[in-house]
């Protein structure tokens, strides 16, 4: 499909999430990806019952995780990793991981699948692969990541990226005040998932109203504005490829929305 023909998207009411298979504990909403024209990410909501889940393959591609609500245990490789809200997990491809519900309440989940990831970087020495998930952070907490600048008085924090392992990708959550900025656009491809707030998503010469739990399909070089109409912050969790900054934004024109070159990625924080 040519750039020009892959379609900005809200979706704004998901139907609920797919009840899980027999003796499965994950029921699973698509809310982006080739089923509304977007083939580069794919973004599915999930809920995990009490309960721990039948076994979840990555395939040929990576995925990003972040949990809405619920606690619960990532299983991947020998490892076991702590969830609770507001913790994003990364998989690489070829690998496979199980969710356990340990609470009365549901595991609510955002999951992005990166398709065609960028090749692994080569291993440094002979012998055989190390176990992967030993060797990189798989959990981040958002809390232990550092605030960083944006455009029109808006922040974000880094929750996955290369320098974390995520090799194809940005995930963020951003920070947006009730500020309209300017229209603007990005260079890469992007989903977006609203964690709070209410708000209007201007592209293609329409407005979308925006609230908690609507899905954004935003192409590269799009020019849209994402208005936050509430009284607070809104806050958004995305991911974007091809890796980068969430403040290289330019206006219509294409010069730089954000001129700050010392923009960091901060890379703090562990599992939890």
């Amino acid at each position: 499909m040519a750039l020009a023909e892959v379609p900005a998207r809200v979706v704004s009411q998901p139907a609920p999430p797919t009840p899980a298979q027999a003796g499965d504990t994950i029921g699973a909403c698509p809310l982006l990806g080739p089923h509304t024209g977007f083939a580069g990410l794919e973004q599915t909501l999930l809920e995990c019952a009490p309960g721990r889940s039948h076994p979840r393959a990555t395939g040929d591609g990576e995925e990003a995780l972040f949990v809405l609500s619920g606690e619960g245990i990532l299983h991947s490789g020998a490892r076991a990793h702590a969830l609770e809200p507001e913790t994003g997990a990364y998989l690489a491809p070829g690998e496979s991981y199980e969710l356990e519900n340990r609470g009365p309440s549901p595991l609510l989940i955002v999951a992005v699948r990166v398709p065609d990831p960028a090749p692994e970087a080569p291993a440094a020495g002979p012998g055989p692969p190390p176990d992967a998930t030993a060797t990189r952070t798989v959990v981040r907490r958002l809390a232990d990541q550092e605030r960083a600048a944006a455009t029109t008085q808006r922040e974000f924090r880094i929750v996955g990226d290369p320098a974390s392992g995520l090799r194809s990708a940005t995930q963020f959550v951003g920070y947006i005040p009730p500020i309209r900025a300017p229209e603007h656009f990005h260079t890469y491809d992007e989903v977006i998932y609203v964690l709070d707030g209410e708000g209007v998503m201007h592209v293609d010469g329409a407005g979308y109203p925006l609230t908690s739990g609507s899905s954004i399909q935003l192409p590269a070089r799009r020019v849209h504005c994402l208005e936050n109409t509430g009284e607070g912050v809104m806050r958004i969790v995305a991911v974007f490829r091809p890796a980068g900054s969430p403040a290289a934004a330019y206006y219509p024109d294409g010069s730089p929305a954000y001129t700050d070159t010392t923009v960091m990625f901060q890379t703090g924080g562990g599992e939890a």
